[in-house]
Formats: structure tokens, sequence, C-alpha cells
């Protein structure tokens, strides 16, 4: 049975890396292999699911991660991440800083994917846990929770865009529907998760590398206007980008050029340019001290991306090896709510494969037929299957393992508070669609 094979290999993969303390990268591909043979992959193209999965994984993130660390880098070594820290603890104050990341990475993740939002505001949290004195998850994790939720809930990220081009859903109504959901929803729990006991025993120290050990003194930092400029310089194109998209239509060679500079990696090269220009002296007097800087965070991030790929190729197995479409085949007769449906079928989904996009597209499809002649708002519908999606984030995801390297947490912690909080998340992000299906019924009376 295939879920029982994704059931061990999941087994399998905590093993190799709790008790034997295997190399997150050496177990991930040891599993996928195991998990391709099982699955009757042929053995002269496992090799090729592999790469293939690699290539994929690491093509999508390499260059977001790579310069988003940079950018971190070069604004921690200028002063310019402790400048914007230092204003948002007089503008909350050190006992609302969770507060202040919340909304800072709920502005900013509306638009933007969550491991390009991540590697931006984390230099932040990193600065604020050193100042500030306070634990890495009691800061970081409120931001990864709600940039969480804006990525896997709202349009225009690639997920629930998706499903409702399938759905035949406006993708605006989608995103007013969805942050009556999202943002309570994320909000809670950011707030709740920091402060349970299984999470707030955890300790772990911010990875070295990835952000700058000095202390600035004022004079040495540079002003809050060039240091949010520089910060916020991708966030505008990429949401310009966003905007434009969805507002426009046609062929015009404008429109290229606002989605060429609005991609993520394009948008981080040219942030990277402009942070080197405007905090280079700070750092040293040639290029080379700014090289120096850029190339510590690569270092740093090197393993990172080597998991990160693993994941990819581990997913990719479980893709090719059919456990979708088996999934698909035996959700196809259930007779319950379409909305519960299609919700259950991209948890199920999101459990097997990893893949938020696999799931939401698949379960889509599930449900698509359910969706004519019940009633239930296609709006409705799309938001069901991007709660789903969120749930039960485990080893199989890259987005785990990017999570797990950037909090310096083992394996077991990861899953503590990464499978925990994306899975209560998923259970209220259905109760708050159902409560939206029924707001909107009312209305329509």
């Amino acid at each position: 049975m295939p879920l029982l094979v994704v059931g061990i290999s999941v087994l399998v993969l905590l093993l190799l890396m709790t008790r034997l303390r295997l190399n997150g990268f050496a177990a991930l591909l040891l599993v996928a292999v195991g998990v391709a043979l099982v699955q009757g992959i042929p053995v002269a193209t496992i090799p090729d699911v592999l790469s293939e999965g690699i290539g994929d994984q690491i093509g999508d993130t390499m260059l977001t991660i790579g310069l988003g660390a940079m950018v971190g880098r070069v604004m921690g070594d200028a002063g310019a991440a402790q400048r914007i820290a230092g204003k948002l603890l007089d503008a909350f104050g050190p006992r609302w800083v969770q507060v202040a990341m919340v909304v800072t990475s709920m502005l900013i993740g509306v638009t933007m994917f969550y491991e390009v939002a991540f590697v931006i505001i984390v230099p932040i949290a990193f600065t604020l846990v050193r100042v500030t004195g306070a634990k890495l998850l009691w800061v970081g994790l409120p931001m990864s929770i709600a940039l969480s939720t804006m990525h896997s809930f709202l349009p225009p990220h690639p997920g629930p865009t998706a499903v409702a081009a399938t759905f035949h859903a406006s993708v605006g109504l989608t995103l007013f529907y969805g942050l009556f959901v999202a943002v309570p929803a994320g909000a809670l729990i950011a707030l709740t998760w920091p402060r349970l006991p299984f999470v707030a025993r955890l300790t772990p120290a911010i990875p070295k590398g990835l952000v700058s050990d000095r202390e600035f003194t004022d004079e040495e930092m540079p002003g809050l206007g060039w240091s949010l400029f520089v910060a916020l310089f991708p966030v505008v194109l990429i949401v310009a980008a966003a905007v434009t998209d969805m507002a426009a239509s046609g062929d015009s060679p404008f429109l290229h050029v606002v989605a060429f500079v609005g991609s993520a990696p394009i948008a981080l090269l040219l942030t990277l340019c402009l942070a080197v220009w405007a905090f280079g002296p700070r750092i040293g007097r040639s290029l080379s001290d700014v090289g120096a800087s850029c190339g510590s965070a690569a270092q740093a991030m090197a393993m990172i991306l080597l998991v990160i790929g693993a994941g990819g190729a581990f997913k990719n197995v479980l893709v090719e090896g059919g456990i979708s479409d088996y999934i698909k085949d035996v959700t196809d007769g259930w007779s319950i709510s379409p909305i519960v449906l299609a919700w259950l079928v991209a948890v199920i989904l999101r459990i097997a494969l990893g893949s938020a996009t696999v799931a939401v597209v698949t379960a889509s499809g599930v449900a698509l037929p359910l969706l004519a002649g019940s009633g239930v708002h296609p709006e409705v519908m799309v938001l069901a299957v991007a709660c789903g999606s969120i749930a039960f984030s485990h080893v199989n995801d890259p987005g785990f393992w990017l999570f797990k390297e950037y909090f310096n947490l083992s394996v077991t912690e990861a899953i503590k508070v990464r499978t925990s909080y994306t899975t209560v998340l998923a259970v209220l992000g259905l109760g708050g669609v159902l409560v939206v299906e029924w707001g909107l019924d009312v209305l329509s009376l």
C-alpha cells in the first residue's frame, strides 16, 4: 500500500537522522532510493528521478535563498538590520516584539513567497534576538508562522492561484475572503505557539555565519530611511509585479519588463547591488571586504541548500512512484461535503508527498466535479484546498528543512514545532472557511 510505504520511509528517515546521526542530505537520498525501489521505479531511471527532484527544488530556491542570505548579511554587517530592529523595538517595545514580527511578516508575506520573505526578514529577527536577549524561537517562530499562513492560504501565491484557475474563481474575491481566515488564524497560532511548554523549553542558537555578531553604536549604523529602503526594495518590486499581473492583460513589452524585474531572483539581485552600493563603505574600504561578507553568507547556506535539494529528490520519488494517483483514485468515491473533501484530499496528499503545490492541484481535480450544482462558492473551495495544503509539514517537505536549518533545530524538535503548528493552522483554516461559506449563504438570502 503506497501510504504505508510513505509512513515507513518517514520512520526510517527519522531513525537515520536521530539515532544514527546521519547527515540529513545523505539520509534523504538513501531513503529516496529505497522508496524508488519499493515503488517499482526502474533502477536505470532512479538517478534521473533524483537529479530532477534536486534540480527542480534547487532551481526554485537556490537563487532566492542564496541572494537573500547575502542581502541579509550585508545589511547585518553594515548595521542596517540593527537599525530596523531597534526602531521596531522603539515602536512596539520589547514586550510586544512578537506582535511586531507578526505584523511585519503578514504585510510582507501577502504577496511574497515564504522562502523569499523568510530570508528577507530573518536577519531582523536574528538581530532582535541578539539585542533583546530573547530566545530564538520566541522571536523567529511568529515570523515563520505568519509567513506560512499568508503563503499557503492566499493568492497570488502559486498554490491558491492555480486552484482559483481550476475552479474559475475570482482571485480578488479569494484574497478578500481569505484575509478573514488567514489573519486571525495566523496571528492566533503565531502568538500562542512560542508559549507552549514543548516549544518554550527549546533554546537553539542562531546559526553561525548568517548574521553579524557586532554591536553597533548609533553613529556607526546607517539611517533608518536607507535601511528600510533597501529592506523593502525587493518587496516593492515583487508586489508591483504581482499587482500588475492581476490587474493588466496583454503581451506588451512593459508587462514583460515588470514581470522580469519583479521576479524574486532578479529583485533580490538588484537589492544586493543596491545594498553593496549603499552600505559597502560601512563594511570595508574595498569590494573584497563586501565580497567576504557575501562569501560568509554563502558558506553558511551551503548545507542548507544541499538538504533542501535532497528533500526535493525525496518528494519527486514519491510523485513519480504514483502515490498522488493512488490517493486520487481512493478518494474519488467519497460522499462528503465538497469543502471538507477538498480540504481532506489536500491534507492526505500533503502528508504523502510533502509538496503543497502537488497537493492543491490534485485535490482541486478531485473536488472540481463536486463543485457544479453544490451551491458552494468557488472562492471558498479554493480556500478549503489551500488550507489543507499547509497541514503536516514534515521530512518530505523542503520547507521543513529550511525551517529546521535556519532555527538550528534537530529533526525531532522541528517536527514538534513546525509539523504541529502547520497542522493546527490547517484545522483552524477549515473552520474559518466553513464560517465564511455560512456567512456568504446568509448574506445571499
